[in-house]
């Protein structure tokens, strides 16, 4: 049974023990997870990635299906998920699943995925399908942000802030923390302030760093690595933007492959490429096979949880990792 991200707020998910949530906003998923399932959950919450659950199947299962003899709720979150799974959750939920709620996380599955396929005919299964947020989306998150912290900022300075969240509310997620962290001192905040709190040399953004980088221009990598000053908060904030732009590039790979015409594909991709940005796109198209994107993809997703977990020289974990393909 399909549930729009619309429609989550309404949705009561009580009934429902399986719950698939996929797509390229990886933000909200967590956001979601966050709020309707983890915030106050009374119970014990497990995460796996998808091989490590695959691999040891038997022993978690047992671990998941058997009660304590405190009777504590279970909630288990598997990331990454593929239709590898798929056998292995036809099996889970003939079991009775009682006080345990599984969440699976996946990014991008395609109409004929079989993982999809059986969540969207099941009616006793779940998934919300999760598409990047758009400018108006993004803009209500900052106006909701402002009223509640009680922020004055002008429109050029909302503006300013989407453009640096790259259509990911994780990355408007580190730019708000910064500005209510200076918010506590000053309720009125300039544009100045603003770009200033982005902590980024006036020529260079992040995207750009993320377009040199996938464009593999080693040069301008270096010359905009060498020029600024980055923060934890910008390292986090370059690995997700660089995600971002990884998973479009592998979308329009796929439909590259199946339609010959890479103009057409550029120019049927949504959110729009910018006319200057076409010809940089296809240079990165041209630079990718699809397998070592993947893969490129998954190592993006490791780099991030080493700089979370050695927060004493992140910038030198970043640029060894960006520098060398």
């Amino acid at each position: 049974m399909i549930v729009k991200s619309f429609e989550i707020n309404r949705t009561n998910f009580d009934k429902n023990p399986i719950i698939l949530l996929y797509g390229k906003n990886d933000g909200f998923q967590n956001q979601v997870i966050k709020e309707k399932f983890a915030n106050n959950f009374r119970g014990s919450i497990n995460k796996y990635e998808e091989a490590e659950f695959i691999n040891n199947y038997e022993t978690v299962i047992s671990e998941i299906l058997t009660k304590s003899l405190f009777g504590d709720a279970k909630l288990i979150i598997i990331s990454r998920v593929s239709d590898k799974i798929t056998k292995l959750i036809e099996e889970i939920k003939t079991e009775r699943l009682e006080d345990i709620k599984i969440i699976l996380k996946a990014g991008i599955l395609e109409k004929k995925s079989k993982l999809r396929s059986l969540f969207e005919k099941d009616k006793t299964l779940i998934t919300i399908p999760f598409y990047d947020d758009d400018a108006k989306a993004l803009t209500s998150l900052v106006i909701e942000f402002i009223n509640k912290n009680n922020i004055k900022l002008s429109r050029e300075s909302i503006n300013l802030i989407i453009n640096r969240a790259c259509g990911n509310r994780e990355n408007l997620k580190v730019e708000l923390e910064k500005i209510f962290n200076f918010s506590l001192s000053n309720k009125n905040i300039s544009f100045e302030n603003i770009q200033k709190l982005s902590n980024l040399a006036e020529n260079y953004s992040v995207s750009e760093l993320a377009d040199n980088y996938l464009s593999k221009n080693k040069k301008s990598l270096s010359k905009i690595l060498n020029e600024n000053n980055y923060s934890n908060e910008d390292c986090i904030l370059i690995l997700r933007t660089l995600l971002s732009k990884s998973k479009r590039l592998m979308e329009i790979i796929e439909r590259y492959k199946e339609n010959r015409n890479l103009d057409q594909v550029i120019s049927n991709t949504r959110p729009p490429i910018f006319w200057k940005d076409k010809e940089m796109v296809k240079t990165q198209v041209n630079n990718w096979k699809l397998k070592d994107l993947k893969n490129k993809i998954y190592e993006i997703n490791e780099v991030e949880i080493l700089i979370k977990n050695n927060s004493k020289n992140p910038i030198h974990l970043l640029s060894n990792f960006i520098i060398n393909y």
